[in-house]
């Protein structure tokens, strides 16, 4: 996650050097130095991020680095919207050189001035660091692959969570079979796609170790494809299996050769034996990967097969452009399914294998919380195999889940199997897939208000001739891809509507947001030591902490889902105290005034007010000179003060409601 801070802070560096913003003399090459410095950073950052994340408590150092970076791209951000607020505003009604002598102007620059001396010597000491600690650059690719091979792998973890059957597995384990066994003699393969936890390794496994399978294809080869493989490693393993099952000596001088001369070599062995062949790439993630390895694999018109598991749509269908393709996209346990799984693995120890009668409403409790995830299933019942048949012991459990995925190593290979999907993102993705963490928990949002949000946030940019809205649809469709983001709702056009995450990776998710202080979700018993320093605001219920901490100046986002009655202190006091925000949702609250200082937030960007009491915008909203999403959907607000029409950069209004009191419109006053 400071790879994306980083990345971010980089992204509004360029643009704050080459868009509109007018730079007072000096602080142009004060930002440009500064930039300069962190690029050189950023090279190393990859390295030491995934390394922070793989080698666990071990390495304080790296851990401490890698939190600097993200605070101190937390600094530079914090001075680029306060430069924006404070002195760049002033562009749209004064020259320069009048801005350059006004006396507030002065003090801001002065400040501004000083805060980025502070930052520069910051970031010249981390950078030193970097060079101290042997950080690798990204661009040494080969040598942080070779680094990634002796960290284990966190989905490994799988291997050792025991296996208890594969229910609700019979009907793609046939289809599997089927498809190996049995039609065309072209070479085909089948891709199983699913999220993280949902069994496709098991499923592949079990199929591919079936007796019926084996003694169907004369040369068999199951091979793991690591985030961090090597293309030439991958065909060495497979030369290897292929000589150990033909009892041939295995060629020398393999590891000298070059990629292509491997490709050469597994072709033409599979071509002089004839052999109907069966490969197995498990765990597969850059969609190029068949690109790389099809060369290497002949239709030898025999039947052959391959079989891939994949948690990305898109590697799926990139197969299925270079071979003859089938895709199973595994779904989640059924409830009957799951609660089967479940006993299974719960009471495996006990004389009947049955969950006791007087167990089995708090059993359904706790497997309805893994939401059909078989993983999930297999590793909580097997926690509770370790305490006691008592209704007491597994209440606990049941209340106390989230709790118990981070203590307990039965349950810490699911979530490091769940992170393994999120880490794979690229920075600007693991920002948009932390939002959903903002939401509550099993809450179908709106794509819509979810990319808006995106937008505003500056997670989502042009690409060339391309609207932002459709690049952060794509982004969306990215994760679902992945496998990360459920579709609730899809619209008669066939577009998603609403999604929402697994309730399991939300909490792997909220865990995130708390340890990158990227969001905090707020209650009302909250301590004040708990909230620490964070970007972000999800507010379930209120609390007096949310205006009582002095440090509330960096938050760039606030969402508001309490249904209770809004403090009246709350929102008059948000200009003052919450300076920077960017985002700002109220949907579904019971908001029933907006005050006129909100025009003092010139740096939002998305205002919520949908669903809510509203009646009246006030004319200071014509202010809001960066506002880019108003949405005013059933709310009471019949009419638009005129001061809207200032708002240059509004790219959706969105103000329909349902007929009250017959049939009437929403005017724009005067305008």
């Amino acid at each position: 996650m400071a790879e994306a801070a980083l990345s971010f802070v980089l992204q509004q560096l360029y643009l704050l050097g080459t868009e509109e913003i007018c730079l007072l003399k000096g602080l142009r090459s004060d930002f440009s130095n500064i930039q300069h410095e962190l690029e050189t950073i950023y090279a190393f950052l990859k390295n030491a991020d995934r390394r922070a994340g793989y080698e666990g408590d071990t390495n304080y150092r790296i851990k401490t680095w890698v939190k600097q970076v993200r605070e101190v791209s937390f600094c530079i951000e914090d001075v680029i919207d306060k430069y924006i607020k404070d002195v760049a505003r002033y562009r749209c009604i004064d020259s320069l050189p009048t801005i350059a002598l006004k006396p507030k102007t002065l003090m801001s620059r002065h400040r501004i001035a000083s805060e980025i001396r502070d930052i520069k010597s910051i970031v010249r000491e981390i950078k030193d660091r970097s060079t101290r600690y042997d950080f690798q650059s990204s661009s040494n690719n080969s040598r942080e692959a070779s680094d990634n091979s002796c960290w284990s792998d966190p989905r490994m973890d799988s291997h050792f969570i025991e296996e208890t059957g594969l229910v609700g597995f019979e009907s793609p384990r046939e289809e599997l079979i089927g498809f190996l066994t049995q039609g065309t003699q072209q070479l085909s393969v089948f891709s199983v796609v699913g999220m993280g936890g949902l069994g496709k390794t098991t499923l592949a496994k079990h199929v591919y170790d079936n007796p019926q399978v084996q003694e169907h294809f004369k040369c068999t080869c199951f091979l793991t494809v690591s985030q961090s493989y090597t293309v030439k490693e991958l065909l060495i393993n497979m030369v290897k299996k292929f000589c150990e099952d033909a009892n041939d000596p295995l060629p020398q001088g393999l590891h000298k050769k070059d990629d292509n001369s491997l490709v050469t070599k597994v072709r033409k062995f599979l071509e002089s034996k004839k052999y109907m062949y069966l490969i197995l790439f498990d765990d597969v993630w850059k969609q190029d990967f068949s690109d790389e390895i099809k060369h290497a694999l002949p239709n030898n018109n025999n039947g052959s097969r391959i079989v891939i598991t994949t948690r990305i749509m898109h590697v799926a269908e990139c197969f299925n452009k270079s071979f003859l393709g089938r895709v199973h996209e595994l779904q989640h346990l059924l409830p009957e399914q799951a609660f089967k799984l479940f006993c299974m693995k719960a009471f495996r120890f006990e004389p009947s294998q049955q969950c006791p009668p007087e167990l089995e409403f708090m059993s359904k409790e706790i497997v309805q919380k893994c939401g059909g995830l078989p993983l999930a299933i297999v590793a909580i019942g097997g926690l509770l195999t370790t305490k006691a048949k008592e209704m007491i012991e597994w209440r606990q459990v049941c209340e106390d889940l989230t709790m118990e995925i981070e203590r307990t190593p039965y349950l810490n290979a699911l979530t490091r199997i769940l992170s393994l999907s999120y880490d794979d993102l690229p920075p600007n993705l693991k920002s948009c897939m932390l939002y959903f963490g903002m939401y509550p928990e099993d809450y179908s949002i709106k794509c819509t208000r979810l990319t808006g949000q995106w937008i505003a946030e500056g997670f989502i940019q042009n690409e060339g001739q391309r609207p932002v809205e459709e690049v952060a649809e794509r982004s969306l469709r990215d994760l679902a891809h992945r496998s990360l983001v459920k579709v609730s709702k899809v619209g008669r056009n066939g577009k998603v509507k609403s999604c929402q995450v697994h309730d399991l990776l939300r909490k792997v998710i909220i865990r995130r947001m708390k340890e990158l202080n990227f969001c905090h979700v707020m209650h009302e018993d909250d301590e004040l030591e708990t909230v620490g320093i964070t970007r972000r605001f999800s507010v379930a219920n209120f609390s007096d902490i949310v205006l009582s901490r002095t440090r509330l100046f960096g938050i760039r986002a606030i969402f508001v889902f309490s249904k209770s009655e809004l403090p009246a202190y709350f929102v008059p006091k948000l200009s003052t105290k919450f300076k920077l925000l960017k985002v700002l949702d109220f949907q579904g609250t019971s908001l029933n005034h907006v005050p006129d200082n909100l025009g003092k937030l010139f740096l939002l960007r998305y205002l919520n007010l949908s669903h809510t009491q509203v009646e009246v915008l006030p004319k200071s909203i014509g202010k809001l000179l960066n506002l880019e999403t108003l949405d005013l959907r059933q709310t009471k607000v019949r009419e638009l003060p005129r001061e809207i029409t200032q708002l240059l950069k509004l790219r959706l209004l969105s103000v329909y409601y349902r007929k009250i009191e017959g049939q009437k419109c929403i005017r724009v006053s005067d305008a």
